[in-house]
């Protein structure tokens, strides 16, 4: 899958059902592997303002549908 195709995808919560964002850009490490993806989200959440970006760790993505990606942020605040 190419990032084009994943900048495509809404992200959106499985916990509240709240459409996030959209991937403004993803982070890897040293050896490539994907480490999260970063959003610009569209909403205010609880931890984060309107206007700020916010990463979506890799152990947060329950699974990448043909047009959305789902996550679970319970375990993130």
């Amino acid at each position: 899958m190419l990032m084009s195709e994943l900048q495509r995808k809404d992200i959106v919560s499985i916990n509240d059902e709240i459409r996030l964002g959209k991937i403004v850009d993803i982070e890897v490490n040293k050896e490539g592997k994907i480490l999260g993806l970063i959003i610009e989200p569209i909403k205010m959440m609880r931890r984060i303002s309107i206007g700020s970006e916010v990463k979506i760790t890799f152990e947060e993505i329950v699974t990448i549908g043909s047009d959305v990606i789902l996550v679970d942020l319970k375990n993130s605040f």
